[in-house]
């Protein structure tokens, strides 16, 4: 299917019910290579980087990497990164394909701004491939092909090294499924290599689009331009914890008098996680949502068929005096009414991995 100026595959041959349900099991395989890659060099670079972001990037440790958000003038999220404070003395930031052309765009105007006034910052577009190999038995496959211990590597750390015999890779233990995984940064011409090493393997399946998207929603996690968007800040979107208790202090980030004053006052609207309790709610859901109390207006995000619960679950947007986990709804789908209730997300427990 087209996505974000890409052609990506929807499901292999299992079909997505038995994609998803094997990655909560075994493990599978995800092509994500369409995701941008920019490393970020020079002496200035995380100021450069927190000039953009809301997280605190100077607490980083070598190696640490953290999820943050881009940020615009009027508060709203431009875009969802992971960016890394590699050991190899350059940040490591990943962004969404659908949001590459523009943040590449606001990567470098600022760059040019801060290189104008003699700080040292440039900004280097990676070529690399991005696979990322997710679920519980994901560290026993990979660690064949690795000398660096997996268990010493915690979640949203990173280390460059070489896998399954191919240098120049960077495995950072992170991912989009809720499950223990990594992501793999490898060289373009060696990608397919490193595939085939990982699918030799029985328990690797390949994983498409279809399980990308229910893995990443029981897991209660944001797609941008659905769940997220530049009309979307922070606070309404249950985000605030990427934001660093000095950031927070020094307002110094896009947005930062509108995102703090929505915190001490607190914002009208909230997401929420949705269950159905009848049938619907997939992903064509549209607003209104409607409400046995007074009518509560809303607006459904995400939603699917959640294989591991055998329900209908959606995320979305509801005043947030009504947002309170327990709360029964009622969601238009195609003109017709369902059922739902407010429910606390992940909708199914993450599995995130923390060395001891």
């Amino acid at each position: 299917v087209p996505f974000a100026g890409w052609t990506l595959p929807l499901h292999y041959g299992q079909g997505h019910l038995q994609s998803h349900l094997h990655t909560r099991r075994h493990c599978s395989l995800f092509d994500v290579s369409h995701m941008l890659q920019t490393l970020v060099y020079g002496r200035d670079r995380i100021r450069f980087m927190e000039s953009l972001v809301v997280g605190d990037i100077a607490e980083l440790k070598p190696g640490q990497g953290t999820l943050t958000l881009l940020t615009n003038e009027k508060g709203g999220i431009t875009d969802d990164l992971i960016v890394t404070n590699t050991s190899e003395n350059h940040l490591y930031v990943v962004s969404n394909a659908a949001c590459a052309d523009k943040d590449l765009a606001i990567l470098r105007d600022r760059a040019a701004q801060l290189q104008a006034t003699g700080s040292d910052v440039h900004l280097e577009v990676s070529d690399n491939a991005l696979l990322a190999l997710q679920g519980p038995s994901m560290a026993r496959v990979l660690q064949a092909g690795l000398s660096d211990d997996l268990a010493k590597l915690s979640f949203m750390n990173s280390v460059a090294t070489t896998v399954f015999g191919v240098p120049g890779c960077r495995v950072t233990r992170c991912g989009y499924t809720g499950e223990d995984g990594v992501e793999i940064s490898v060289p373009a011409g060696r990608a397919v290599e490193l595939a085939e090493q990982l699918l030799g393997v029985p328990d690797v399946w390949l994983a498409g689009l279809a399980a990308r998207d229910s893995l990443r929603l029981e897991a209660g996690l944001c797609l941008y331009g659905n769940d997220i968007d530049e009309t979307v800040t922070p606070a309404e979107a249950g985000l605030m914890w990427t934001l660093g208790k000095r950031r927070r202090a020094a307002m110094d980030f896009p947005g930062a008098a509108v995102i703090m004053a929505q915190v001490k006052e607190k914002p009208r609207r909230r997401r929420v996680g949705l269950t159905s309790l009848g049938h619907g709610m997939g992903g064509a859901a549209q607003p209104p949502l409607t409400s046995p109390y007074p009518h509560i207006p809303g607006t459904v995000t995400s939603g699917c068929p959640s294989p591991c619960l055998g329900k209908n679950i959606a995320m979305g947007y509801v005043e947030a005096a009504h947002s309170r986990a327990g709360t029964e709804l009622t969601v238009e789908v195609r003109k017709k009414q369902h059922p739902a209730v407010i429910t606390k997300m992940p909708f199914v427990p993450t599995q995130y991995y923390m060395a001891k």
